[in-house]
């Protein structure tokens, strides 16, 4: 049974899962707010966008997509319904969560350290004080790796880019290419379970001209790759794609859906950690303006840290900590 490390941080619960070489191979951040994958909820159908097809439900300000549409619907009428994947934000528009009719009992679905429970990994809670257990086995590293999306590998590199249409990973090295090809299989593999990758991901290794050697790296995805998945052949310009069942976004698009929210969460766990009592949150303008329109986080940390928070701009873009009296 692996093991696992939770944290119940201000705004977002953050989780890791080890390895057998202790190192993190799994990464997870839950942010707070939003329509959870498996909760149940009473909505209002106020858009029918395809008769029969497809509509827009909402609550409380938040909308979401149902389809199918039962066809003995009307705008107005109330429904309830499960969510069936989660909100996606992707450049330039938000992926609205998607929906299905249910008669099921109106719930909550499943919070990160449940589904990591139902997955037969024993989780224990990081304590907020005390040495970094997240830290000691390279959260940061994990963290800068999933922002910048350049992964190494001995003998190459990966680098991973999050499009509308799928994540692309794209393989390089200065490895002979069936060589470099099977060593970045190993190391995408890792990748998107670290990462938590879904949905369609293609991956670009180098041209192999050899149908043999296409097959022995498409059979070192098939054991490496955690289940459930689907793949292609990795056809002769050295492409293979791969989908994985999509509820929610990835590690990777969490944090770089919005860099001012990503900041702000980190700045917040550094103080957190390391302030007693008063203290001052120091950052560029848009990070403060981030905190200042959410005081309710502002308020958790003055509670965990027993004193009152500040918050303060500075304008070097590679400011960012906090300010204890």
């Amino acid at each position: 049974m692996s093991d696992a490390l939770i944290e119940f941080g201000i705004g977002e619960t953050r989780a890791i899962v080890l390895g057998a070489d202790g190192g993190i191979a799994e990464a997870y951040i839950e942010r707070d707010g939003g329509w959870r994958a498996g909760d149940v909820r009473e909505v209002r159908l106020t858009t029918i966008l395809a008769p029969g097809v497809r509509g827009i439900v909402g609550v409380g300000g938040v909308e979401a997509l149902l389809e199918p549409l039962p066809r003995a619907l009307t705008e107005g009428m109330t429904l309830r319904v499960e969510v069936v994947r989660e909100a996606l934000a992707e450049a330039g528009r938000l992926r609205l969560a998607k929906v299905i009719a249910t008669t099921a009992p109106v719930g909550s679905g499943p919070a990160l350290a449940d589904r990591l429970r139902s997955s037969g990994v024993a989780v224990r809670e990081a304590s907020r004080h005390g040495p970094d257990l997240f830290e000691a086995v390279g959260w940061s590293e994990v963290v800068e790796a999933a922002l910048t999306g350049h992964v190494l590998f001995s003998g190459g590199s990966l680098t991973i880019s999050p499009t509308p249409a799928m994540t692309v990973i794209d393989v390089d090295g200065a490895l002979p290419p069936v060589e470099l090809a099977l060593a970045a299989a190993d190391a995408a593999s890792a990748a998107i379970r670290r990462f938590d990758l879904t949905g369609s991901i293609g991956i670009d290794f180098p041209t192999v001209a050899d149908k043999a050697a296409r097959t022995a790296i498409g059979a070192r995805l098939d054991v490496a790759l955690p289940q459930p998945f689907e793949r292609t052949a990795v056809n002769g310009f050295g492409f293979a794609q791969i989908v994985r069942p999509r509820l929610r976004a990835s590690f990777v698009e969490v944090l770089r859906v919005d860099s001012h929210a990503t900041a702000a969460l980190r700045l917040l766990r550094q103080a957190e950690r390391g302030a007693a009592g008063r203290c001052t949150l120091v950052a560029a303008a848009p990070v403060i303006a981030w905190l200042d329109a959410r005081p309710e986080l502002v308020a958790e940390l003055a509670r965990r840290v027993g004193g009152t928070v500040a918050l303060r701009v500075d304008p070097s873009p590679t400011t960012s900590g906090y300010v204890a009296p």
